[in-house]
C-alpha cells in the first residue's frame, strides 16, 4: 500500500511539466532501457542461457501482458493484416535472433558500431530503393562517416587483432533487419501501440512453433534467478515500456531530438562495460565507437537547426 502515495506523488510531478520536459524525460527512460539492453544481452553469455530460450521468454511474457489488454479493449482486427507478420519476421524475429547471437559471441563495444553503425546506413540505402526516398546532405555526410569508419574497423580487426568474427557478422545482420523494418514502418502506416501488439504477438506465435518443433529447452541449466532477469527486462521493459516512452517522446520533442539523445545509451553502454564485464576497449574500438557516434548521430545538427 506504500507504493500508492509515492505513485500518486510521481503523478502530480509528472503532470506539473510541460510537455517538452516530459518529453525529456520519457527519452532519458528510454536512453536507460536501450542502453541496459546491450549489457543485459551480453549477460546471456556469462549466464550461459540458451539464446533460443531468451527469445521464448521475450516474445511469450510481452504476448501474455499485451493479448489481456487487447482483448479487453476489443482492438484486435488490426492483428489480420499479413504486414503485421512481415514486421514480426523482419523487426522481431529476425533482428532478435541476429542481435541476440551477436552479444553471445561479441563484446558490447562491436555491436555499438556494427549495428548501432549499419541500421541507419541500410535503413537510408533500403529507404531510397523501396520509396525513393531522396538522402539530404547531412544524412549523406553521416552515412559516409560511417562507411569509412566500417572499413576501417573491418580491416583493421582482421589484419590486427583479428577479432572480428561471427558475433560482428551476425549484428551487421541485425542492423540490416532493423533497416528493413524501419522502411516498412514509414511504408505503412500504423499506429506505436498496433506496432508494439501486432509484432509482439506474431513474434510470440510464430516463434513459439519453431521454438517448439526445432528446439531443446535448457531452462532446467539455468538459475531461475537470472532467467527472471532476462525474462520480465526484455519481455516488458523492451518490448513494452521502451517502445511506448519513445513513442511519446517522438510526439512531444520530436524524432530528431528523441532519437539523437535515446541513440547514445548503446555508447554509453559500451563504456559501461568495461568495469561491468570486464570488457576492453582498444584504439581501434574507441576510433570505430566515435566514428559511428558522429555518423548515426550527426550532431552538428543541433546546430544548424537540422
Amino acid at each position: 500500500m506504500a507504493f500508492l502515495p509515492s505513485a500518486r506523488w510521481f503523478m502530480t510531478v509528472f503532470r506539473s511539466l510541460s510537455d517538452e520536459q516530459q518529453g525529456y524525460l520519457f527519452t532519458f527512460i528510454t536512453m536507460c532501457i536501450w542502453g541496459a539492453f546491450g549489457l543485459m544481452a551480453r549477460m546471456n553469455a556469462y549466464w550461459q542461457i540458451q539464446i533460443w530460450d531468451v527469445l521464448l521468454l521475450r516474445f511469450g511474457i510481452a504476448a501474455a501482458v499485451l493479448l489481456p489488454i487487447l482483448w479487453w479493449k476489443k482492438d484486435y482486427r488490426f492483428l489480420f493484416d499479413f504486414k503485421m507478420v512481415v514486421l514480426a519476421l523482419t523487426g522481431s524475429i529476425g533482428y532478435c535472433v541476429f542481435v541476440y547471437s551477436g552479444f553471445f559471441y561479441a563484446p558490447v563495444a562491436h555491436g555499438v558500431v556494427f549495428l548501432n553503425g549499419t541500421f541507419p546506413l541500410f535503413a537510408a540505402l533500403i529507404g531510397y530503393l523501396m520509396l525513393r526516398q531522396p538522402i539530404d546532405r547531412q544524412t549523406g555526410i553521416g552515412l559516409s562517416i560511417i562507411v569509412i569508419t566500417l572499413l576501417f574497423m573491418t580491416v583493421s580487426m582482421i589484419i590486427g587483432d583479428g577479432h572480428f568474427g561471427r558475433g560482428d557478422l551476425m549484428f551487421i545482420a541485425s542492423g540490416l533487419c532493423w533497416g528493413l523494418f524501419s522502411v516498412l514502418l514509414r511504408k505503412w502506416s500504423f499506429s506505436a501501440w498496433h506496432i508494439m501488439c501486432g509484432v509482439a504477438i506474431w513474434s510470440a506465435i510464430i516463434y513459439t512453433l519453431i521454438y517448439v518443433c526445432f528446439v531443446t529447452p535448457a531452462f532446467d541449466q539455468v538459475k531461475p534467478l537470472h532467467l527472471a532477469f532476462q525474462g520480465i527486462f526484455h519481455g516488458i521493459f523492451v518490448v513494452i515500456i521502451a517502445t511506448l516512452t519513445y513513442a511519446k517522446a517522438v510526439a512531444q520533442i520530436g524524432i530528431f531530438k528523441a532519437g539523437s539523445i535515446a541513440n547514445l545509451a548503446p555508447f554509453i553502454a559500451s563504456i559501461i562495460a568495461v568495469p561491468l564485464l570486464g570488457e576492453m576497449l582498444n584504439t581501434t574500438l574507441v576510433i570505430g565507437l566515435i566514428g559511428m557516434a558522429l555518423g548515426a548521430l550527426q550532431p552538428w545538427r543541433w546546430f544548424i537547426g537540422r
